[in-house]
């Protein structure tokens, strides 16, 4: 397959990326997947958790296939809002929004039904020294949506931390392999898990659990951490040698699409990139794009944490968006000194601890 957004309006992929509209164009253009998926699931789209650094892309992917197939529904996008302007973002797109702690019943209760939920809430950084609210956000939670949302199909989002340290020669955790979750972040997301599948079970809900490993865009993401410790003479550890990355945009279309592969018990699929890559390699990669020698620290383990993503392949199709294009793109934008987000993935912790 050439590195060509699969779909009916999109012309081919930019050499660079210009700016900021461009990059949310590129993130938020729908795939021919979408399409055909959103046409076998008529009715309102609710995302949940919307406004985290992946939300903004995915309900406007969801708002824009929509308007491509020509059908009427509601796209919901819920959240705090906690950050100046979110919510107006939302909306300059056409999007319906709702202020609404999750966490509160009486706020949860409140929200309209939605027959296709995607859930994105869930907290990471800050967890260390925050647990109670780390297991709430994570695994309470998923019980109160289910309850409410019972009659809904749910996309639910998850993370590939859930496994535990595999040697790079194994090929990386299958969606069929015991978990073993390192930290209590970790441990509070097979939580979530664990009731996302007891009130499926319970209930009949068709729910995907989504173990996502790790989304990448020009302004964050673990191929950002390694330009920006190459761009800033930073030393890069090398102790977490190999990773999974995949496209954000790619990411929000298999995220829409695994909508089909929702069932109860719930389908887990990771949502990780099909390559392993090694951290070495990228930096030297883009140490040779900016001009600027990385320096190392330490050598590489013969673990790492690692999904397999060919059952993700399988079901979706192949990413759009290649490794190798996605260092061309950061480097530029590094180099230009384009917008970073300022929200490390530290892809590179191996003690749970975030």
């Amino acid at each position: 397959m050439t590195d060509v957004l699969a779909t009916k309006q999109t012309p081919s992929l930019p050499e660079f990326i210009r700016d900021t509209e461009q990059l949310n164009e590129l993130l938020s253009s729908p795939t021919s997947g979408v399409l055909d998926t959103l046409s076998r699931h008529p009715g309102d789209v609710m995302v949940l958790g919307a406004a985290g650094k992946m939300g903004t892309s995915l309900t406007r992917m969801v708002q824009r296939a929509s308007e491509l197939s020509g059908s009427y529904r509601k796209i919901i996008a819920v959240s705090r809002f906690s950050t100046e302007n979110s919510e107006n973002e939302f909306r300059s797109f056409g999007i319906n929004t709702i202020r609404c702690d999750l966490l509160n019943e009486s706020e949860l209760s409140a929200l309209p039904d939605a027959p296709n939920i995607i859930f994105m809430a869930g907290m990471k950084f800050g967890s260390t020294g925050n647990e109670s609210l780390t297991w709430a956000m994570n695994s309470w939670l998923p019980g109160m949506v289910c309850s409410k949302f019972r009659k809904s199909k749910i996309a639910a989002f998850g993370t590939g931390n859930v496994y535990p340290l595999s040697p790079i020669t194994y090929g990386g955790s299958l969606e069929t392999d015991l978990p073993g979750p390192i930290g209590e972040y970790a441990m509070s997301c097979l939580g979530r898990e664990r009731i996302f599948e007891h009130f499926s079970r319970t209930l009949a809900i068709p729910i995907t659990v989504l173990r996502l490993n790790y989304a990448i865009a020009i302004r964050y993401g673990a191929l950002v951490d390694v330009a920006a410790k190459v761009w800033n003479g930073t030393p890069i550890p090398l102790a977490m040698g190999v990773a999974n990355v995949i496209w954000q945009g790619d990411a929000n279309a298999m995220a829409i699409q695994s909508l089909d592969a929702a069932d109860s018990p719930p389908c887990i699929v990771n949502l990780a990139g099909p390559e392993q890559i090694s951290i070495r390699r990228v930096a030297e990669q883009m140490g040779s794009l900016l001009g600027k020698p990385p320096i190392f620290e330490g050598e590489e383990s013969p673990n790492a944490l690692l999904s397999n993503g060919q059952k993700a392949v399988g079901l979706f199709g192949y990413p759009q968006v290649g490794v190798e294009r996605m260092i061309r793109w950061i480097a530029d934008w590094v180099q230009r000194g384009g917008e970073n987000l300022g929200k490390p993935t530290h892809f590179e912790t191996r003690d749970g601890k975030f």
